[in-house]
């Protein structure tokens, strides 16, 4: 009786214990290697291009004899604020909806960092039209091409 057999026995908690810790294991390496496997290195390359050239861009705006500018200031990929530049008391006074729908347009423009789906009211709408037509007209001055 000089055989070598080996009797091991095994509880089933430990193997389920096992099996739970190699499959946790297994999810971490795959998390791993997608968070820094070689699809980073895309997404890296495509956010290097910026959409904008930073700087400060103006667009005119004529009404009834009375020009004034409008202002538009980008990052590399981010709007960063629009205001009216040469706007005079007699314009002001003229066309008091230009400011309150600028408001209105700019921080609908900041929060989603396009000039798609723009809501205005239809009291504004025409006003709000010439301004989104002015800063459409920045915003393509500023863009890279």
């Amino acid at each position: 009786m000089s055989s070598k057999t080996k009797i091991i026995v095994l509880h089933m908690r430990e193997v389920v214990y096992t099996a739970v810790f190699l499959l946790l294991a297994i999810i971490l390496a795959v998390v791993l290697f997608f968070m820094f496997g070689s699809g980073q290195k895309k997404n890296n390359a495509a956010d290097a291009q910026s959409h904008y050239k930073p700087g400060i861009y103006t667009s005119s705006i004529e009404l009834n004899d009375n020009t004034f500018d409008l202002e538009v200031t980008v990052d590399a990929d981010k709007i960063n604020s629009i205001r009216l530049v040469n706007l005079s008391e007699s314009t002001s006074a003229m066309f008091p909806l230009m400011e309150p729908a600028l408001e209105s347009l700019a921080s609908q423009i900041y929060s989603s960092q396009s000039l798609d789906d723009i809501q205005y009211s239809e009291d504004q709408k025409y006003t709000s039209m010439i301004l989104l037509n002015a800063i459409e007209s920045a915003l393509k001055k500023a863009e890279n091409s």
